[in-house]
């Protein structure tokens, strides 16, 4: 009977650790099957993350736009020291830029010049010094930057004296290409008249100081009115009455030109110091000499000290 027992109690207890095993596996399982629940959990998390790129771009943006909008009013309002130091060294870089650009062009044409250049100077260098000739203005145009050597500590612009013999040969060959009863001077600036007036007297060439009446070489009505083939205009800004009207009738022109004139519409420009007496005087003996020459015309011309020698009050000033 105590074999039964022991018996029993052998299996009731093989059966307890049966029914242990079962629910070590079952929790187990649940156990397991809470972390699936989790991770399930966590991959839907992860899920609101999985959108396509535009959806997530867009969704960061809204997040990014409010900083965004107050950084750009910012900027607006007031610009930072770096956008106001990079837009300052952008012009800076402009600025040597464009005297590169300036600089070559004014050494190309000295080289021409160079090339061309045959025997000596119209007249001595010491003689274009002291006509003040070379002294420009403190403006100058960009049509007119191109001739200029330096600039001087109080701002006047410097002509280069070889440019300036250049374009003075260069003149006194285009006009004399035209003959004295076709050609008009026009000369309204006050230092020039004396000269101006020697000029036609030697020459021929009809010459308008003070008052260029206007229309007479436009308007067929007028009693004065007569056509000519070339106008020379001292300053253009002063004569322009007489600038237009050529340009109208689409006769030839030539300028002289300081570094604050517009040279447009002229056909060939003289450069230097037009509101000197003595540079104006200077080059109007060199047209009376040469256009004598080319035209074989002998006349008793005063020498180069009666031409150049008044000189106007703040004439040396450029002004």
């Amino acid at each position: 009977m105590a074999g039964i027992i022991d018996n029993i109690k052998e299996k009731v207890e093989e059966g307890e650790k049966a029914i242990e095993e079962i629910v070590e596996r079952v929790e187990e399982k649940l156990e397991e099957k809470g972390k699936k629940k989790t991770k399930k959990s966590l991959k839907s998390k992860k899920g609101d993350e999985g959108l396509s790129n535009e959806e997530i771009k867009e969704a960061e943006l809204e997040s990014v736009m409010p900083d965004i909008e107050q950084k750009k009013n910012e900027i607006l309002a007031s610009p930072s020291k770096d956008v106001e130091q990079k837009k300052k060294e952008l012009l800076e870089k402009a600025k040597k830029l464009a005297e590169k650009i300036e600089k070559t062009e004014t050494e190309e044409l000295k080289e021409k010049v160079r090339g061309k250049k045959k025997g000596e100077m119209l007249v001595q260098l010491e003689e274009y010094v002291k006509s003040g000739i070379y002294l420009g203005t403190k403006v100058v145009t960009p049509q007119m930057k191109q001739f200029v050597y330096r600039r001087r500590a109080d701002g006047l612009a410097i002509f280069n004296t070889d440019l300036i013999d250049e374009k003075l040969k260069e003149g006194i060959e285009f006009i004399g290409k035209f003959d004295a009863k076709d050609i008009i001077l026009v000369c309204k600036r006050q230092a020039g008249w004396k000269t101006a007036e020697m000029l036609g007297k030697i020459t021929g060439i009809k010459v308008f100081t003070k008052k260029y009446p206007a229309g007479i070489l436009t308007n067929t009505a007028l009693p004065d009115f007569f056509e000519n083939e070339l106008t020379i205009a001292c300053d253009s800004w002063l004569d322009k009455n007489a600038l237009n009207d050529t340009l109208n009738v689409h006769k030839k022109v030539l300028m002289i030109c300081d570094t604050n004139n517009f040279p447009k519409g002229a056909d060939q420009i003289i450069i230097g110091n037009n509101k000197s007496a003595r540079s104006l005087g200077l080059i109007f003996y060199l047209i009376t000499k040469e256009f004598c020459k080319a035209k074989g015309i002998k006349a008793d011309i005063p020498d180069l000290d009666w031409w150049a020698s008044e000189e106007e009050k703040g004439a040396e000033m450029g002004v």
